[in-house]
């Protein structure tokens, strides 16, 4: 069945941060929302590119050698094999794009971990 998704709805069905939702899958692809807050793990993705897409706040993404800001409305695509951080200070609202079956810690497994998300 074909239906819309409204994404600020979807964002306020929950209050958990660092736990993404499954709101859509597509050609193998898989679009998720997380609420974001604190720092995250360092990791990487073999696998997959990851797009991170802020609809609110601002998000700082560490990478070993800079960071990149992330304001409301802006997108960023980390490529396959990357070391990254997201770090948000406030609670921020993101779209993740990414191959489906993508572990949210990539290459690191621990307390943050989400091995099945939820779909909504």
């Amino acid at each position: 069945m074909i239906e819309k998704v409204n994404v600020a709805h979807k964002f306020s069905l929950f209050n958990e941060h660092w736990s993404p939702k499954i709101v859509a899958e597509l050609n193998g692809q898989q679009v998720k929302l997380a609420k974001l807050h604190g720092p995250f793990v360092w990791h990487h993705h073999d696998d997959g590119d990851e797009l991170f897409l802020v609809i609110q706040g601002r998000l700082r993404m560490e990478f070993r050698d800079r960071q990149v800001w992330l304001e409301e409305g802006e997108l960023l695509v980390v490529p396959r094999g990357i070391e990254h951080r997201p770090v948000a200070d406030e609670e921020v609202q993101v779209l993740l794009f990414e191959p489906a079956g993508t572990l949210n810690t990539g290459n690191t497994v621990g307390a943050l971990t989400v091995a099945e998300p939820e779909h909504m």
